[in-house]
């Protein structure tokens, strides 16, 4: 009579003993588990043991298990080593995985909305146990799944392993290097701050080349004229759902035929026009149980160690300041991947360029297997192909050197400038004129033409003489007349310059120095320069900072500046219209009876030709609470 109703652990315990039953019982739960290998064989395979049972169970995992129904039992001892797949092809298993497990992570505390998101980005690295460390992984992790899937790609060009029976293979890899692509691109836009703006608005933007939707379709993935709410959302969705579910499918179908038509030999293994992957002699097979499985687990394991020391030591996923679509920071790319497009772009058409040639490119390589129709995969026998894929290599490099903001693309000297000393914290780096402390940041209008002076003059001496020159030839007004057009404090707007406070305002000091040392460098394209810096209360606890640079105008063609014969930069000088008169001193008039006018050169009070002389200014606020004076 059994103790309960029904047969139960307690009967077995009666029957056999507690130590025996509960052996018994872990061990029928393994078996079950592994679907066929109980403590026993676990033991012998970690040990490196022959099994001791007969049939060998550590197949039955493959045939009858769920976990490693899509792995093969055995491989060929050629293939078991890191050439000739270097193991990317696992490295891009294992990112898939590792991208899904730290991206879940992550969704619990993110809201895709512009007014949270950028919010719950903060809480993330601030108030979430180990955040920051998650973040950084899974924003790592996508480069790294990038890199990965595209050199897993170049390698199976390299190695002929695209050729028949494998070119549906190929097909679906480079399916899985696209869905990638744009995986990593549309987790580019969910932390809403200036660099991920930015840059999906310049990837987006490229849409718009597409013959007749090409307008169509940039709103499709906008959702509005401009990235709001409906397009974080879509973004969004388009990250954790809906290129997820392609990505799996394709995966699952990717690795199905691996598995089918096996892992193609080293090109030096196999006879001309044979595919021997799936006859595996006795003596080379090399099972999965637990051979392997070991070297997999010490993949898993390094893999795993050398992203979480790079995350806690060397890199920290950039995070800007919040997205503001009314301002265009300076250098603003694509992700690095889409940066050969955005090269291109720079040779000419948008269409061609931006969308035909990207298309013609992943056509070709879709075709590559079905028209490499060689029956070798020696390399000596095919370096045409070798040659077509460093070709594509080099050109790919070159084109995403092109594609980087400094080139063929000129910001003039005077932004530059400024948005060196005034640039918004990004990779933990922050500009100089943000670094001014608040209580330093003494109301008043400064010039780096304090440091010009003569050194036996005082700073205000300088500065009066200074003040006096700006005035008499109407620089100072100018300027204040640029502020008045921006500022709307207008009334609370300094008079004249002053003089540096040096003991009060050290550090306002050190950052006017080094606005000094910025605009000294650039005496070809900014001659005779003075730059200010007005500080205006705006409120309380918060401050307005103007940059000011004002130089003579130089004479610019073809981007650059052009020069006399002594190697000094051309000055454009100023014309007015003046009223034309006759040999006798009368006025000239037209047949309308108005005055005749003429252009001539604008004359200073000396009466020497006056430059054109141009001012560029651009403005921060900086609140008392702000960290970036810590």
């Amino acid at each position: 009579m059994t103790i309960l109703p029904f047969p139960s652990f307690l009967d077995d315990v009666k029957a056999k003993g507690f130590k025996k039953a509960v052996f018994e019982g872990i061990d029928d739960s393994v078996e079950r588990l592994t679907a066929g290998l109980n403590v026993q064989d676990l033991r012998e395979a970690f040990r490196g043991e022959a099994a001791s049972r007969r049939p060998n169970p550590r197949l039955t995992p493959h045939a009858d298990g769920f976990w490693l129904h899509m792995r093969p039992s055995y491989f060929n001892r050629d293939v078991t080593g890191m050439y000739p797949s270097f193991r990317l092809g696992w490295l891009s298993s294992y990112f898939v995985f590792f991208e899904t497990i730290t991206g879940l992570l992550l969704m619990l505390w993110y809201t895709p909305a512009p007014e949270i998101a950028y919010g719950d980005m903060l809480t993330i690295l601030s108030n979430v146990p180990l955040g920051q460390l998650m973040r950084d992984m899974h924003r790592l992790g996508a480069e790294f799944m990038v890199a990965v899937v595209a050199m897993h790609m170049m390698r199976t060009w390299i190695t002929g392993s695209y050729k028949k029976p494998r070119q549906f293979t190929w097909f679906s890899g480079l399916l899985l290097l696209v869905i990638t692509g744009f995986l990593s691109f549309s987790g580019y836009l969910l932390p809403w701050d200036q660099l991920s703006l930015w840059a999906v608005t310049i990837g987006a933007s490229m849409a718009e080349a597409t013959p007749v939707v090409g307008d169509q379709v940039n709103l499709l993935l906008r959702g509005a004229p401009e990235l709001g709410a409906n397009g974080l959302l879509r973004f969004y969705l388009l990250h954790v759902l809906a290129l997820p579910a392609l990505l799996f499918v394709f995966f699952g179908v990717h690795y199905y035929k691996v598995v089918i038509h096996g892992h193609s030999l080293p090109p030096q293994k196999e006879n001309i026009g044979e595919d021997s992957a799936k006859r595996v002699p006795l003596d080379k097979r090399v099972y999965f149980i637990p051979d392997m499985l070991t070297y997999e687990m010490f993949w898993l394991g390094a893999t795993t160690f050398i992203i979480t020391v790079l995350c806690i030591w060397f890199y920290h996923a950039p995070l800007e300041n919040h997205a503001d679509p009314q301002v265009t920071p300076l250098g603003t790319t694509a992700p690095w991947y889409f940066l050969w497009i955005q090269g291109a772009l720079k040779l000419g058409d948008k269409f061609f360029w931006g969308v035909a040639f990207p298309t013609i490119a992943l056509g070709g390589l879709a075709l590559l297997p079905y028209l490499d129709v060689t029956p070798s995969r020696r390399y000596a026998h095919r370096r045409f192909m070798l040659t077509i894929a460093m070709l594509l290599i080099s050109v790919t490099t070159i084109l995403s050197y092109m594609g980087l903001a400094k080139f063929a693309v000129q910001t003039s000297a005077e932004t530059e400038i400024v948005h060196e000393l005034t640039f918004e914290p990004a990779h933990s780096k922050v500009g100089i004129g943000r670094t001014i402390p608040f209580d330093q940041m003494i109301v008043g209008a400064y010039t780096t033409a304090q440091m010009h002076g003569a050194d036996e003059m005082s700073a205000n001496d300088m500065i009066a003489e200074f003040n006096a020159e700006v005035s008499a030839n109407g620089q100072f007004e100018q300027m204040i007349q640029e502020l008045k057009d921006q500022h709307l404090g207008a009334n609370q707007l300094p008079l004249r310059f002053r003089s540096i406070p040096a003991d009060e305002a050290p550090t306002l000091m050190r950052v006017m120095e080094e606005f000094s040392h910025h605009l000294d460098a650039e005496p070809t394209e900014l001659p005779n320069v003075w730059g200010a810096l007005v500080i205006t209360d705006n409120q309380a606890g918060l401050k307005r900072l103007d940059w000011i640079v004002s130089w003579d105008s130089v004479l610019i063609e073809g981007g650059e500046v052009q020069m006399d014969e002594a190697g000094e930069p051309i000055i454009v000088m100023a014309t007015e219209d003046v009223p034309m008169v006759d040999d006798d001193g009368n006025p000239m008039m037209d047949e309308a009876g108005e005055p005749m006018m003429e252009e001539r050169t604008k004359l200073d009070a000396e009466g020497n030709p006056a430059p054109v002389r141009r001012i560029y200014s651009d403005h921060l606020f900086i609140h008392e609470a702000a960290a970036y004076f810590d």
